[in-house]
């Protein structure tokens, strides 16, 4: 049982070493393909984008309550509302429909 688990640290640290390494031995030029680099920009953004999505439809306890607050919060912020504005409304929607649902 010791032995597996000193495996799957020595495996876990292999992959990091590797994520992180790999590309600066990989690319020792800078970046000139336009494609690439806007792939590259947008990633964090993705990344976020995809780690908060489900935390949002499910951090309520009715995914109805969650899409509602969503709408309002996308709505909001698309007219250039503040982000304490956005996240209050949302959270004031949130309990308004729960206490309606219930």
């Amino acid at each position: 049982m010791r032995y597996n688990a000193y495996l799957y640290i020595a495996v876990m640290f292999g992959v990091s070493y590797l994520i992180r390494v790999l590309p600066f031995l990989v690319m020792r030029r800078p970046i000139k393909n336009k494609y690439i680099q806007s792939f590259l920009y947008y990633v964090p953004y993705v990344t976020l984008a995809v780690m908060t999505f489900p935390a949002i439809l499910y951090a309520t306890g009715s995914i109805i309550s969650a899409g509602i607050a969503l709408a309002v919060a996308i709505v909001l912020a698309w007219t250039g509302r503040s982000l304490f504005t956005v996240a209050a409304a949302s959270c004031i929607t949130v309990l308004i429909v729960e206490l309606i649902i219930l």
